[in-house]
């Protein structure tokens, strides 16, 4: 018989639902159950593509033998951390502060009120090479809890004061200037792998807004060696087993320093923020091989992440068929029955897919080690005709592997993923003048606002099989407003501005603490946990208080709120308290205090939208990397009037007599109107920073 999960709508949970385990969702009925009963809790979070979650689920939870233990002495609660960040990231703190350590399963065991006494991640069933057991700890639990409950709710209370011990008491005696981003700068670079790219060693990952900082720094500074690390990077990563090469798209990380073994999973963020990243790379430096890479991350998103609505999908799995990368790797003799066997051994040696093999039974996965032109010249033939050759067999190759067993694909809609995947779309969209990308970043807005937002102006976390669930959380708020923010750069839709700001007040009144100057990752609208988190530090992604902080610096910027900067100033200071040791861990919040330090420029560009003279004006603004610099159309008649409604100050702008011009103010200085695209940036060029 299913459990208690059998009618939630989290792939993660359907997952377990028949599980001999007695599974209970978070919620009352399963704490209630738990203090009635006088059980302790055992709570176990995970997600659907998580690869060592499975293994435990296989090893443990589909056991008889771990379910009747669970059953008989604890209330077992499964939880999918995408959908519930604040259970995952209260009881994650716990967990580190216990064991040094975290990661995902995450295993707690807690009282029946939630606190917790003893935490974990993956443990196998039977004590193995050093690692505790499964079973052998839920004797150990249950005996302790029957025979020394009065220590173990001890320990559980002394670690919830730990863990409410807010952000507030930090000391703010930290160097809010370019001399913390210098030394995120410096420790980036200790670490950097000048031999691969990254950062560290084995597991690599990509770490997006790293090489988005980098690439401010190298706009103040104009340290090379900054855009170098950049470059490296991203090139190691595309040319690496970390991108899938037949299909397009980036796996979660590195197993290696070399980009080559991948963990094979997917994430919707990673293609986010990797998008943002390479298109700013290309903004920076004009090279191709990004804007190839932007192109190809958006061809995998329409074809295998998008919803027929236009949200946009969380995850693809590493497995498939109970093996991880099955589905990705190859061996010689497979490419040469499909292609032949010399455009087979062509493609071979290119992708280097060899007898011996780069994974797991001496199969290959695809890489590259050198650029075709240099693979052209080695073999000695016109790089032209590689490059059609190879492109037409990788596409053969391609739909011979759709016929495979396909990994596993969460199709929840995340509403804070589908805000970093609308940024990034929008962003490269007005970068490479393609429509194409802002249609997917507008029916992802479109999906959003319909089917996320809330009768009262609010937000829900996540959408699954026509059902809406859990008030949204910083970082869905925060994310969503920047992709708002970046559609109405790139397409001057007021709509756009209209709604980012109307979530602004909303987040502010939901999550904003005046006398913490700073946001809670919960708002007051949602469950009251024994904690109410916060998230300061940039992780896999940027966390919700540095992007709030940005665009509230930027919002204020654009429509002349001095309030809105004033907060976003408060925001970032704060966020910095806890910065100082580590900066390199902040990464996104510097692109914040880059853009707070200055110095800024507004430029307003005014003319008829279908004026080719405003057109090249608008494209001199688009094809720049201008991170210290607001960008803002004022277009003519009855659409500059609509503008003025969000920003007064557009009204007083003149029409210079149907002639389109560009207005350049800095340091609270503005400088006579261009009309000239050329002028406009040679000046936009030069930089005072």
């Amino acid at each position: 018989m299913p459990n208690h999960l059998i009618n939630e709508k989290s792939p993660y949970l359907l997952q377990h639902a028949d599980n001999p385990v007695h599974w209970y969702p978070w919620g009352d009925e399963a704490l209630e159950k738990a203090r009635k009963a006088e059980k302790p809790i055992f709570l176990s979070v995970g997600y659907s593509t998580c690869h060592w979650c499975h293994v435990m689920a296989h090893e443990s939870f589909v056991d008889q033998e771990v379910a009747e233990l669970l059953n008989r002495w604890f209330i077992a609660i499964k939880v999918d951390r995408e959908e519930r960040p604040d259970i995952d990231q209260i009881y994650m703190i716990a967990c580190q502060a216990l064991t040094g350590r975290g990661g995902w399963p995450l295993s707690v065991f807690m009282t029946p009120e939630g606190r917790p006494f003893f935490a974990g991640t993956y443990f196998p069933k039977r004590n193995r090479t050093g690692m505790p057991g499964f079973v052998e700890l839920l004797h150990y639990l249950a005996r302790l809890w029957q025979e020394e409950r009065e220590k173990v709710v001890q320990t559980g209370d002394e670690l919830t004061r730990l863990l409410q011990d807010p952000v507030r008491r930090v000391g703010r005696e930290v160097a809010n200037d370019r001399r913390l981003m210098a030394k995120a700068y410096a420790n980036l670079r200790e670490t950097y792998d000048q031999r691969h790219g990254g950062f560290g060693f084995a597991p690599k990952f990509p770490t997006p807004h790293n090489l988005t900082f980098l690439l401010r720094w190298f706009h103040r500074s104009g340290d090379r060696q900054a855009l170098k690390m950049v470059e490296k990077s991203l090139e190691g990563m595309r040319f690496g087993g970390l991108f899938d090469q037949f299909g397009f798209g980036f796996h979660r990380y590195s197993v290696d320093e070399k980009w080559l073994v991948p963990h094979f999973e997917k994430m919707l963020y990673d293609q986010a923020m990797l998008v943002a990243a390479y298109t700013e790379t290309y903004q920076v430096t004009g090279n191709e091989l990004y804007a190839r890479v932007v192109d190809e991350i958006a061809a995998y998103l329409e074809r295998m992440m998008t919803a027929p609505d236009g949200g946009f999908y969380a995850a693809e799995d590493a497995d498939s068929e109970g093996e991880e990368g099955l589905f990705y790797v190859w061996k010689p003799r497979e490419i040469k029955e499909i292609l032949g066997e010399k455009t087979g051994d062509l493609v071979c040696r290119y992708f280097n897919i060899t007898e011996e093999g780069t994974f797991e039974g001496e199969t290959s996965i695809p890489h590259l080690r050198v650029s075709l032109g240099a693979f052209a010249a080695a073999e000695k033939l016109p790089a032209g005709e590689v490059k059609a050759s190879l492109e037409a067999a990788r596409a053969t190759l391609y739909q011979a592997r759709d016929q495979r067993v396909h990994p596993f694909k969460d199709d929840k809609i995340i509403t804070s993923w589908n805000g970093l995947m609308i940024a990034a779309l929008a962003k490269s969209a007005r970068v490479f003048d393609r429509p194409d990308f802002i249609h997917l970043a507008r029916r992802a807005a479109d999906f959003v606002l319909t089917s996320l937002k809330r009768p009262d102006g609010g937000l829900w976390r996540r959408f699954r099989q026509g059902e809406a669930e859990y008030p949204a959380y910083l970082d869905d708020y925060a994310f969503l407003i920047w992709g708002f923010i970046e559609l109405f750069t790139t397409t001057f839709e007021t709509s756009w501005l209209e709604e980012a700001l109307k979530l602004t007040g909303k987040m502010n009144d939901l999550f904003w603490d005046d006398d913490a100057e700073q946001f809670f990752f919960t708002g007051t609208d949602g469950e009251q946990l024994i904690v109410r988190p916060t998230e300061q530090v940039d992780g896999a992604i940027p966390a919700g208080n540095s992007v709030a902080a940005f665009i509230l610096l930027y919002l204020g910027r654009l429509t002349g709120n001095p309030e809105l900067e004033a907060q976003g100033e408060k925001a970032v200071k704060t966020s910095l308290t806890v910065a100082g040791a580590q900066p390199e861990v902040f990464t996104h919040l510097l692109g914040a205090l880059d853009f707070l330090l200055g110095p800024t420029r507004e430029l307003v560009i005014a003319g008829a939208e279908d004026d080719p003279a405003t057109q090249k004006l608008l494209a001199v603004a688009r094809r720049l990397f201008l991170p210290d610099t607001v960008v803002l159309f004022a277009p003519t008649g009855a659409k500059r009037e609509a503008l003025a409604t969000l920003i007064p100050f557009v009204a007083s702008l003149e029409d210079g007599g149907g002639q389109a011009k560009a207005y350049v103010c800095e340091q609270f200085a503005c400088r006579a109107a261009i009309t000239d695209a050329e002028e406009l940036r040679q000046m936009l060029e030069k930089s005072d920073l």
